[in-house]
């Protein structure tokens, strides 16, 4: 999800909210220059907020359509549930909700290289370092597209359905994504929690494994609490084929990498790199045609394959098993899992990568207090 850099305040408030936004614009003259960039996003995050009801009046409201009341009903339960059984944040965040009025609360641009697989990064104060930029107006986003196509970037642009400020402000629950399946808003809530939780600055890979090893327990502690099996076993069966799909993007990106080490002019490596994607479709297709891939992904292969599209799928994925080993150490005690991750977020990224990436994760590795490491 995408993370964005607001300047916190403290003060829950809308209306006095403005000091917040000085204080960002300050900042920026002071050191930062991307200026109408903040503005965008602190605009932005503002008319967000502007919307915001609390979901106890959402739900009393006589206006609000059955599907949303419902759903909302169900994010009070599995917000508390977030704090009493999984020991997330008991903050303002997801207590209240915004109707929009679009699909989409942010556009994410992320570009690469013609012939690599590293994405470019945009770096932020308080955040870090961040391979994408997301904008609140998609024509700004596509903007940026733009330019970067007309550098001869591989580009992609993507819609998100929702965002954590990391505990800058409370975040609402955004109409983009309130009325998604049972699993998927629970998992969604879960996830943005854990990154409030816990957020290492410069390290995608360690916030987001971590945040999805969170998301994935939640759920199925979720499911175990209102003993609903067949729910849980739905669940998996979707995780399931998402594995299969990674997997599949796991292999083109590392059949990229391969021919971008290739000594090729730019002429033979841009043919070549177009035969691979090609071949990646047409095995995407044999997947679906053997039942290994149902026709749900579709929608995401439709705008064709580049370097972009590929680029996170290491990112967002390498550190998971890690993170999920590490909670089995520790028996599925989430306080204690979480003492080890803080742990490891004090560490140097070469470091915490180090002893995340150990293969003797063992049990005393979590449990033992006098363990020299996690």
């Amino acid at each position: 999800m995408t993370k964005f850099l607001l300047i916190k305040s403290g003060i829950s408030r809308q209306k006095r909210l403005v000091p917040g936004i000085l204080f960002l614009t300050m900042l920026v003259l002071s050191g930062c220059s991307d200026l109408g960039y903040y503005l965008h996003c602190a605009k932005g995050h503002m008319k967000v907020l502007s919307k915001t009801r609390s979901i106890s009046s959402v739900i009393e409201d006589p206006q609000t359509n059955s599907k949303t009341r419902d759903s909302l009903k169900k994010v009070k339960r599995m917000r508390e549930f977030a704090v009493t059984e999984l020991g997330l944040p008991d903050n303002h965040s997801y207590r209240q909700y915004a109707d929009i009025e679009r699909r989409y609360v942010v556009w994410n641009v992320v570009a690469t290289k013609e012939f690599s697989l590293i994405p470019e990064e945009w770096c932020f104060p308080f955040a870090g370092c961040v391979s994408y930029k997301g904008f609140f107006v998609e024509e700004k986003a596509q903007d940026l597209a733009r330019t970067l196509r007309r550098a001869n970037y591989d580009v992609d642009v993507y819609g998100v359905e929702a965002y954590s400020t990391l505990n800058w402000f409370p975040d609402p629950v955004l109409n983009t994504f309130v009325v998604s399946s049972e699993a998927r808003l629970a998992g969604l809530l879960f996830h943005e929690l854990a990154h409030q939780l816990i957020y290492v600055a410069d390290d995608t890979p360690f916030n987001e494994a971590f945040a999805m090893t969170v998301q994935i327990e939640g759920v199925r502690r979720w499911f175990q609490q209102h003993s609903e099996t067949e729910a849980w076993q739905q669940y998996l069966l979707q995780r399931s084929q998402a594995d299969h799909f990674q997997e599949f993007l796991l292999g083109t990106r590392t059949q990229l990498a391969q021919l971008y080490q290739q000594k090729l002019s730019e002429q033979d490596m841009r043919r070549a790199k177009l035969e691979l994607f090609k071949a990646a479709r047409n095995h995407f297709e044999e997947l679906k045609r053997s039942g290994v891939l149902g026709p749900g992904f579709d929608h995401w292969m439709a705008p064709g394959l580049n370097n972009a599209r590929l680029a996170g799928i290491v990112t967002y994925r390498e550190l998971l098993p890690a993170f999920q080993t590490l909670l089995k150490s520790c028996e599925g005690n989430l306080p204690l899992f979480y003492q080890r991750v803080r742990y490891l977020a004090d560490q140097t990224k070469t470091t915490r990568r180090a002893l995340l990436e150990q293969k003797d994760l063992k049990k005393s590795a979590c449990l033992d207090e006098t363990a020299s490491h996690l």
